[in-house]
């Protein structure tokens, strides 16, 4: 199955907290877009790797993605190495993206500023025919992206482009609360966590509505890139 977009993560949820809007909006408008997660966040406070698998599962229904897988990669610990790249290779090869989107260059979370760089070096690794993958025993052809875009996490960074997802913020959101386990439940008897306080909720909220502002609209998501996107005409920016 080829899509439009593939979605790398360190942990289930990152891609709902960080740019499930402009997933959502691309499919909205007929694209295929699929979501990869690197761990099943078994560090994580709240909950267990059985709720978020299954709750990554709700979300991607709500987001109408065409696949997500988990890689099963240890939480905390895995490597830019290349048994890691390897296998986000196979995916990347075998959904055939043209646009990848990857965890923010440097934040919080040490996983993710080392799950960008490991999604960055598969995608230009994926394109070498030497390298050589096979999935369910069938060799698979060299693929690379046209364009990895990273979005924007608990650090804010000054973004390089943002998109609109004025339209698909309320369906943003529920994706996030799929994630029932990890995020504010006034009934809940789990330990409180950094994403867990309604003033995380606020965050959100207003990172949202502050990236829509810059550029004239309700809501919207930043994204950083490392090697300059180019537009066939000027007319194309907005």
């Amino acid at each position: 199955m080829k899509l439009d977009i593939l979605a790398l993560a360190a942990h289930p949820d990152d891609v709902e907290l960080s740019c499930a809007g402009t997933i959502i909006k691309a499919i909205q408008s007929g694209k295929k877009a699929g979501v990869i997660d690197f761990t099943r966040g078994e560090l994580g406070t709240r909950g267990t790797p059985e709720q978020r698998l299954e709750e990554a599962n709700d979300s991607a229904r709500i987001m109408g993605l065409s696949a997500r897988e988990n890689l099963g990669f240890r939480d905390g610990f895995f490597k830019n190495d290349e048994e890691h790249q390897l296998e986000v290779i196979k995916m990347i090869r075998k959904y055939q993206p043209d646009i990848v989107l990857a965890n923010a260059i440097a934040d919080r979370h040490s996983d993710h500023g080392r799950a960008s760089e490991l999604a960055r070096e598969a995608c230009f690794l994926s394109g070498l025919a030497m390298i050589k993958t096979e999935l369910d025993g069938v060799e698979q052809q060299a693929w690379r992206p046209k364009t990895v875009y990273h979005y924007i996490q608990s650090i804010p960074h000054e973004p390089d482009v943002i998109v609109d997802v004025s339209s698909a913020w309320e369906t943003k959101i529920a994706s996030v609360k799929a994630f029932k386990s990890q995020f504010y439940d006034p009934n809940s008897t789990e330990p409180e966590t950094y994403i867990s306080s309604p003033e995380f909720w606020q965050m959100i909220e207003s990172r949202g509505i502050h990236y829509g502002h810059e550029i004239g609209v309700k809501y919207g998501e930043g994204f950083t890139v490392e090697r300059t996107p180019g537009v066939q005409s000027i007319f194309d920016l907005v």
